[in-house]
């Protein structure tokens, strides 16, 4: 048996967790010792390996925009900040842009979130239809009225790499990685004292972070408070298409459906209906979702997907913010060293860099110093003060 004492144990070595033991390790004002707690070293089924890894600016918070401004500075310059021994990082990131698609429904959010993205800085252009035409000759704009895409700084990258060079990066700095399940929690009075794990071992620390991603809701409850975070399932389809989409960006159609290239193949997907929408444990791939729902939308807004063929599908976990489906960033208003790093309901990945930032800010120095977080705290849960996000995929 370990029983030992960090200044910070960090439940949940993904991406998230990944990233605030580097912040913190490569803080100079921080000296002391970070437990990382990961019950599956291998990734199988971590949501860090089974996104698609997308970033984008497009989004109709301030807050949201700026974390994901920061992550696409820290992707271009990975190498410079995760580099163990000279080794370079290559994350992969191309920018082709993302494409927002708005029949009338839909028009007004489009355009009240491109005056947010405008005074924010996001490089993004509100196009008519004739403008789609004449830029992608490929698609299809019937029904549409306009479409908002982003010129740069929006696109996708290796998302599994990025938590993969946090990782070693932190370890490197002296970070401990722990295997183990997270059993429960040490709770006395408005302190979290332990945290417990399923070999017997005990980790006193003086902060807990629950960044445990699909599983933070079970990891809330074993300190007795709730969190509204589910883990739904997203399932993503890849598939063949014979002719070439010139400049293809990430397009999200108004039926909800998206696609994008992905070296000479295209990936898509799409949220479920809402009654095939559980909070699951479940990763099995639905095919009738690609059949019945996808392809029909693909194939309507791109002619040259009438004729595709699926070579490959994956699900992976989507941690849902029931509420507002924005993320959960910060202390528990009773317990002060408890921090929530969770649901990210599919911005996680591009916003790891931020978050894992701000959390490391409010440990080492109190607060937050580079990018106030503060309006994505618990305290909007308990008061039912949701921070909508509109267009969310």
């Amino acid at each position: 048996m370990m029983s030992g004492r960090f200044d910070v144990v960090i439940v949940g070595g993904g991406v998230m967790g990944c990233s605030v033991a580097y912040f913190l390790a490569s803080d100079p004002a921080f000296g002391g010792s970070v437990a990382v707690v990961e019950r599956d070293p291998t990734y199988r089924a971590a949501s860090s390996a089974l996104s698609a890894s997308s970033i984008r600016q497009q989004f109709s918070t301030p807050a949201n925009i700026a974390l994901s401004q920061f992550g696409l500075s820290f992707l271009k310059a990975a190498t410079e900040k995760l580099s163990v021994d000279g080794d370079p990082v290559d994350l992969g990131l191309r920018e082709p842009g993302y494409l927002y698609l708005a029949t009338e429904a839909g028009a007004d959010i489009l355009r009240q979130n491109h005056a947010v993205q405008k005074a924010c800085g996001v490089d993004v252009a509100l196009m008519s239809p004739a403008e789609l035409s004449a830029r992608f000759p490929w698609l299809s704009v019937e029904g549409l009225v306009s479409g908002s895409l982003g010129l740069s700084g929006e696109g996708w990258f290796d998302g599994y790499s990025l938590m993969q060079g946090f990782r070693r990066k932190a370890k490197a700095l002296g970070v401990t990685f722990v295997t183990a399940d997270v059993i429960g929690m040490e709770r006395s009075g408005g302190r979290i004292e332990a945290v417990l794990l399923g070999n017997g071992d005990r980790l006193a620390c003086g902060t807990a972070v629950n960044a445990a991603g699909p599983k933070a809701r079970r990891v809330a409850e074993m300190a007795g408070i709730p969190l509204p975070v589910s883990a739904r399932k997203r399932c993503v389809f890849v598939f063949d298409c014979k002719e070439a989409l010139p400049g293809c960006p990430l397009v999200i159609d108004p039926s909800g459906v998206w696609f994008r290239p992905e070296g000479a193949q295209f990936i898509c997907g799409a949220p479920p209906p809402a009654d095939r929408d559980p909070d699951t444990d479940d990763l099995t791939v639905e095919h009738d979702l690609f059949d019945e729902m996808m392809w029909p939308a693909l194939a309507a807004r791109v002619p040259a997907f009438e004729a595709i063929k699926v070579t490959n599908a994956w699900a992976g976990f989507y941690e849902y913010n029931d509420l507002d489906q924005n993320a959960v960033i910060g202390p528990h208003p009773e317990i002060g060293n408890l921090l929530f790093c969770n649901g990210f309901s599919g911005h996680g990945l591009q916003q790891a860099p931020g978050v894992g930032r701000g959390l490391a800010e409010l440990i080492v120095h109190g607060g937050y110093r580079s990018l106030d977080l503060s309006v994505f705290g618990y305290g909007r849960l308990s008061e039912n003060r949701p921070l909508l996000e509109t267009n969310v995929i």
